[in-house]
């Protein structure tokens, strides 16, 4: 008997869309892994990962076979779609090839190591989805249903970790690389604003700060891999009065964590798979208006080249290549 989705959010009652991962580190198993078993309307069905113990773990884990590479992968057939969960400079190849073999992909943030790259994704055609899966955690989707488009706002956006407790297998980008596209793009989806400006920018291997000029709304940015876990996004209306806030993560979080387990989805795999849901329905061809596009990945890594070029000098204000 085939199998088939219950109707529902992210289904249509149709067999589910077959995803391929590209990738098998940190984010595969403890992200895609249980985030795949959980989506409505998606089933993971192959990993790819040039590692041989990597594949065979995240295979494993999955009950799924695994290929070298995205090539072999495509080559063995039986997949609807592909995430590409693997280093910046790998994106480009492994989404040509999908677009090639006619297949829908999602690629993780970052989506090229610079603005160039970026725009070569778009350039595909199709062009890739973007997997800036914050815009799917809840309490950032009521901070932008609640700022008004066009709103004189000013949003503060912060993450911090420490990196060697996520324990990534291939990735060492720099904070900017690492967490800037996450809230370089919560930025634009919550104010519905492009970036037109970057000042006041600092940037080493650990951290980044920054300002973001967006018509009337202003943003402040801190990124961190040095730090415990902590993130924070606030809107507020020019004049103080508080539009909302969203905060997760901090040393009270910590113990209370320990003292009290939460029992629920780890936010990060909650988001990753209201993500793959709405990956389903956008490789089936319905319509989806919350998952990154190319071209929203084009703007982000546009914003983040300016920020590099700001930092460079001394944090005078540079405008963002359109």
């Amino acid at each position: 008997m085939t199998e088939t989705e219950p109707t529902g959010h992210g289904t249509t009652g149709r067999e589910p869309v077959r995803i391929g991962l590209v990738g098998a580190g940190r984010l595969a198993e403890v992200g895609y892994l249980p985030a795949s078993a959980a989506a409505r309307g998606v089933r993971l069905v192959a990993v790819a990962e040039p590692e041989p113990a990597r594949r065979a773990r995240v295979a494993g884990l999955a009950g799924i076979p695994g290929f070298a590479d995205a090539t072999a992968l495509l080559a063995a057939g039986g997949v609807d779609a592909l995430v590409l969960a693997t280093p910046a400079t790998a994106h480009l190849a492994d989404a040509r090839a999908a677009v090639a073999a006619g297949v829908p992909v999602l690629v993780e943030k970052p989506p090229a190591p610079d603005r160039d790259g970026a725009a070569a994704l778009a350039g595909l055609a199709p062009a890739p989805w973007i997997a800036f899966n914050r815009r799917f955690d809840p309490a950032n989707a009521r901070l932008r249903a609640a700022t008004p488009t066009g709103a004189e706002v000013a949003v503060i956006l912060e993450i911090g970790y420490r990196r060697r407790g996520w324990g990534a297998h291939a990735v060492a980008d720099d904070a900017l690389l690492d967490l800037g596209p996450h809230l370089v793009d919560l930025a634009r989806w919550i104010t519905r604003a492009e970036v037109t400006e970057v000042r006041r920018a600092t940037v080493s291997p650990e951290r980044a700060e920054f300002d973001l000029v967006s018509g009337g709304a202003r943003a402040r940015v801190r990124c961190a891999t040095d730090r415990p876990h902590h993130e924070r996004v606030e809107v507020r209306h020019r004049g103080g009065a508080l539009v909302g806030r969203s905060v997760r993560g901090g040393l009270l979080a910590a113990v209370r964590g320990r003292l009290r387990p939460d029992r629920g989805p780890h936010p990060l795999v909650a988001s990753l798979t209201a993500q793959l849901e709405a990956f389903g329905c956008a490789a089936r061809g319905d319509r989806e208006d919350v998952l990154g596009r190319a071209d929203d990945g084009v703007a982000v890594m546009a914003v983040l080249d300016a920020v590099r070029v700001c930092a460079a000098a001394g944090g005078r204000p540079v405008p963002v290549a359109t």
